[in-house]
């Protein structure tokens, strides 16, 4: 009888992982508990739901961390990455998906392969270790039962951040006659890649305006307390904090006037843009991008309306706020992602501490590639640190301070230096392309 591989949480990292193990001839058990047990954030039952942004980042594999992920992933056989591929919108260089057929056939090729199970129950307790080897990818939405189990193992808190939700609007009821299509410095390799995103232009006036209806608006109240000991992840801000922390903060982020060109009137120099970005394939829905909010609904719709064609715009989501729980991974995990106390449980996805969607992913495919190896007693090599996935992999389980650990998102500053590359913003480009150079040919070779 094959020995069993449990998972917990069907997302982006739990999803991978059971694709990887159930292709290498493991018996998989998935949990999940939705629809039994709904979030805040999910929309529907189906697995690897995207729920913030329908974005998986940059595609570029030559110059940036996140695309060379997404290469990693690709050339590891990752089904999320195809699956994202397969259902790419138009988003200049970024990779952007229609995510409710991502999600769709995700859920189909997991339910229909025959060595995957499924039970819909909450997981309130670890499997133990006569059961098989567990991967808990849970998520940033671990339920609170699951996450005190945790906890008695463990002996540690579970650390947590806010994260917000963007609004998402219906394209018919954006007013063209204010706004254009195009990506900033018209990139792409496509005409539609070089227009996919409508801009909202807007004027110092504006832009006064908008920062000052802004600041003045209503908020989500959080328990006493609660935010001062629970802090917000830098890389997903609500617009309101940045604005907070001054008038100009929102124009050098999600607002940056540069690389475009109002049509309609060509000579006036841009102050600010909001840019919005197809959600799905029919083109129905638009993202509004870096603009994640813990608004209160009645303040969103006052707010967002004063953005110059967006005046009538017929919202098919409003923003929201949740919070999101991560272990202390460097404390508590060793180097193949096992909990130190319990080695037959490993972490998997933004439960570990990486962020985003690429990330979680990635550490699902890489924690289900180390189980395998487990339960058919072959010894595991871990990805050089050269390479994207095992940078983050030392960061989460050493390479990172485990005293003032948060999450992180892939970058170049996780890869070890590439010698005889010089340093510096004008060698920038260079050192990125040795980065993933160096990268691919490590990777390959681990694969191997």
């Amino acid at each position: 009888m094959k020995k069993l591989l449990h998972i917990i949480g069907a997302g982006m990292a739990g999803s991978e992982a059971a694709w990887q193990a159930a292709n290498q001839d493991i018996n998989v058990v998935m949990y999940e508990m939705r629809p039994k047990i709904k979030t805040f954030a999910h929309q529907t039952e189906n697995f690897a739901e995207m729920v913030c942004s329908n974005s998986f980042r940059s595609n570029d594999s030559e110059t940036n961390a996140v695309g060379l992920l997404h290469w990693e992933m690709k050339v590891a056989d990752g089904l999320i990455i195809k699956t994202a591929e397969k259902y790419r919108l138009p988003a200049g260089g970024a990779l952007a998906v229609d995510r409710m057929l991502l999600s769709e056939e995700v859920t189909t090729k997991l339910k229909n392969h025959p060595n995957i199970k499924f039970s819909n129950e909450e997981v309130t307790d670890l499997p133990p270790s006569e059961d098989g080897k567990t991967i808990v990818a849970t998520g940033p939405l671990t339920s609170s039962k699951l996450a005190n189990a945790i906890l008695e193992i463990t002996g540690q808190n579970s650390l947590a951040f806010f994260d917000a939700i963007a609004p998402i609007i219906h394209t018919d009821s954006v007013d063209l006659g204010k706004t254009w299509y195009q990506s900033r410095y018209d990139k792409g390799d496509t005409e539609i890649e070089k227009k996919a995103y409508l801009n909202c232009p807007m004027n110092k006036q504006q832009y006064d305006c908008f920062i000052g209806a802004l600041l003045e608006a209503e908020y989500t109240e959080f328990k006493p307390g609660e935010i001062d000991e629970t802090p917000y992840f830098e890389g997903c801000l609500p617009i309101e904090v940045m604005a907070q922390r001054g008038k100009e903060t929102l124009r050098f982020g999600p607002m940056k006037p540069v690389g475009l060109t109002n049509p309609h009137n060509p000579s006036e120099k841009l102050h600010a843009v909001v840019q919005l970005r197809q959600d799905n394939k029919l083109g129905t829905l638009l993202n509004i991008v870096g603009f994640q909010t813990k608004m209160k609904y009645g303040s969103q719709l006052e707010v967002l309306k004063t953005i110059p064609g967006l005046e009538n715009a017929n919202f098919a989501r409003l923003g929201g706020i949740h919070r999101n729980t991560f272990i202390n991974s460097p404390k508590l995990l060793d180097h193949e992602m096992r909990l130190k106390t319990h080695q037959h449980v490993r972490f998997a996805g933004q439960i570990t501490g990486v962020e985003g969607y690429v990330e979680s992913a990635a550490m699902g495919l890489l924690a289900a590639r180390l189980a395998i190896n487990e339960i058919k007693g072959k010894k595991s090599e871990l990805p050089p640190i050269e390479t994207a996935t095992g940078s983050l992999l030392n960061h989460i389980t050493k390479g990172a301070n485990k005293d003032t650990f948060q999450p992180m998102n892939v970058n170049f500053g996780l890869f070890p230096s590439v010698l005889g590359v010089k340093h510096g913003r004008r060698n920038r480009k260079e050192r990125y392309q040795a980065y993933t150079e160096r990268a691919k040919h490590a990777w390959l070779n681990w694969l191997k």
